[in-house]
């Protein structure tokens, strides 16, 4: 019973995701913009969720540090609209996207900046809250300027809800935060290994 239980949420988080199409369940990432020498969000009451290892079906990436440096430096990002979490579930999300995307070396570039990306990463996102747990879902397609996929992340982050909330409500900063650390570093080792 457990397992029709867990397809069950599997397949209508799913329908969620495609569903997502509303300007209202769009945030762009553009708007927010951390001021200048802010820090990180620290996880309150503790360390971070842990981050998802990455799946043995990527490619792991045999370039060396230099080489990998020197593929970042030609990559312009840009962060299309994130489908699905509220405005504030998002902006830990898209404060630490930033964040990290340059820690890595890559650069970052608005839709209406001069230089046109290179790559685009577009997400889409759930939150399912069951017992004291919310399980927030993802999807990160990796876009060339055309339009054309290239790359997709997915998976999932489950941490313990933050009080009295349920759905979005329920997701913590920390949460969201080790999602970016996820797909930044995943990210970047596929861009390591497919620097074409």
């Amino acid at each position: 019973m457990r397992r029709s239980h867990v397809t069950t949420v599997s397949l209508l988080m799913a329908t969620v995701l495609c569903g997502c199409t509303r300007a209202n369940d769009v945030l762009d990432p553009s708007a927010i913009k951390p001021t200048a020498g802010q820090a990180a969000p620290v996880a309150q009451g503790g360390a971070a969720p842990t981050v998802p290892a990455m799946p043995a079906t990527q490619p792991a990436s045999t370039a060396t540090p230099a080489q990998s440096a020197a593929v970042m430096a030609r990559i312009r990002l840009q962060i299309a609209p994130i489908v699905g979490p509220t405005v504030e579930a998002a902006t830990p999300l898209t404060e630490r996207l930033g964040l990290r995307a340059r820690e890595r070396g890559l650069a970052l570039t608005g839709s209406s900046g001069a230089q046109t990306p290179t790559h685009v990463l577009k997400g889409y996102f759930s939150a399912v809250s069951e017992g004291p747990d919310t399980t927030v879902i993802y999807v990160w397609d990796v876009y060339d300027p055309a339009g054309n996929r290239l790359h997709r992340i997915n998976g999932q982050q489950k941490a313990p809800s933050v009080k009295g909330g349920d759905g979005w409500t329920a997701v913590a900063p920390a949460t969201m935060q080790a999602i970016a650390d996820a797909a930044i570093e995943q990210l970047a080792a596929w861009l390591a290994a497919n620097p074409g």
